[in-house]
């Protein structure tokens, strides 16, 4: 009896350990590309996409927004959103970047995901986008689908705080405070 307790439970708990994301805090982010679309830049006032890589998340401090190509993933870290706006971080000593999976959008609905994203990129120019059609992000760092990621990166490129999905008020504040920390 207590072997069939033992062995259901380590098999219940088998879908959350293969689904959990592979953000370690003290370590880099797991290397990744994307090349299909890929991060936005504005040209004499056109948008043109580039390739773009984890590897250039270095040299300040950072946070990284993760999230599906749906309108629930965007509302899920909304209070993280609109802290970041009040806190003014300045972009010379803080990088945002905010990464969308349109391979997780709602079918039919990427295309007026990257128009919304081109048009914030042309409100924002310093902002960095990267639009991933092929879920290479969200596959390399075993991210949930449908979601919303929040990584905080240190100056060399290290994580210091993350976490795939909703954050509470408490790590909202927690997030702040460590990237107010980190930009000195």
């Amino acid at each position: 009896m207590l072997l069939r307790l033992s062995l259901l439970l380590t098999l219940s708990g088998l879908p959350f350990i293969t689904s959990a994301h592979n953000l370690i805090p003290g370590q880099p982010l797991p290397p990744v590309g994307v090349t299909d679309r890929g991060e936005l830049a504005v040209q004499q006032d056109e948008i043109r996409y580039q390739r773009w890589d984890s590897a250039r998340l270095t040299g300040k401090t950072g946070i990284v927004l993760h999230m599906a190509g749906r309108l629930a993933a965007k509302e899920s870290n909304a209070a993280l959103i609109q802290a970041i706006e009040n806190a003014r971080f300045p972009a010379a000593t803080v990088r945002i970047t905010t990464i969308v999976n349109t391979d997780d959008a709602i079918p039919g609905s990427a295309m007026f995901v990257r128009q919304s994203l081109e048009s914030s990129k042309r409100e924002t120019p310093g902002a960095q986008f990267v639009v991933d059609e092929k879920g290479a992000v969200r596959q390399a760092w075993r991210l949930a689908e449908g979601g919303s990621a929040v990584v905080v990166l240190d100056k060399q490129g290290r994580i210091r705080f993350a976490k795939d999905g909703a954050l509470t008020d408490e790590q909202v504040q927690q997030v702040i405070a460590l990237v107010q920390q980190l930009q000195v």
